[in-house]
């Protein structure tokens, strides 16, 4: 199961979203992706992630975050162990978030939410203070990235996989160069570090 989180006032029609979606089904793997309309509601997020894991009981798991969705697949993939994909992730989104309280409208296809100062205080209790397992992640970050810092991403995943893109933008406008790189880490089967050898 590919579980894919968008991001802030996003929805399941990005652009990631869509180019990650047309390749699998050209693959036949149509039936692994899964990525849901997010609800405002930090805690929300993550309970409909964790709900919908356990109703497809899929045999493996790997979370692809965007944006605010790549904190939220960093909390995730520290609780459950699953690996994570991370598409310019948000490092400390209740800090840059504090200025987007009240209605926001949506990218696509019009409406809005409402951000609320308690969803700000479900953002930090979510937050992952260090990850423990670089293994498990591959991070994706564009120095052009107009809207959060990629110094910050890299700070908050050391000795993940990483491809640093130059240039480029938040939404990582030339995605579909990288589809299959972040497909091939979904496909790594053994994601632990090996067995420390026993000394002759």
């Amino acid at each position: 199961m590919i579980l894919y989180l968008h991001g802030f006032r996003s929805s399941p029609n990005s652009f990631k979203a869509r180019v990650l979606a047309a390749r699998l089904a050209e693959l036949g793997r149509g039936d692994e992706w899964c990525c849901p309309m997010l609800p405002v509601s930090p805690f929300e997020t993550v309970a409909l992630a964790e709900a919908l894991v356990a109703a497809a009981k899929p045999a493996n798991v790997t979370v692809i975050g965007s944006s605010l969705g790549g904190y939220f697949a960093t909390y995730l993939a520290e609780k459950h162990g699953w690996p994570a994909v991370l598409l310019n992730p948000a490092v400390v989104p209740q800090r840059d978030l504090s200025a987007y309280l009240g209605e926001q409208p949506l990218w696509h296809g019009g409406g809005s939410i409402v951000v609320e100062p308690h969803h700000l205080d479900e953002l930090r209790a979510l937050a992952v203070a260090s990850i423990t397992r670089p293994e498990r992640y591959y991070l994706m970050a564009a120095t052009g990235d107009e809207v959060l810092d990629y110094r910050e991403m890299l700070a908050h995943y050391p000795g993940a996989r990483t491809t640093l893109i130059e240039g480029s933008d938040h939404a990582i406008s030339e995605f579909e160069q990288y589809v299959d790189q972040v497909l091939d880490f979904c496909d790594t089967e053994d994601l632990e570090p090996p067995a420390p050898r026993e000394a002759a």
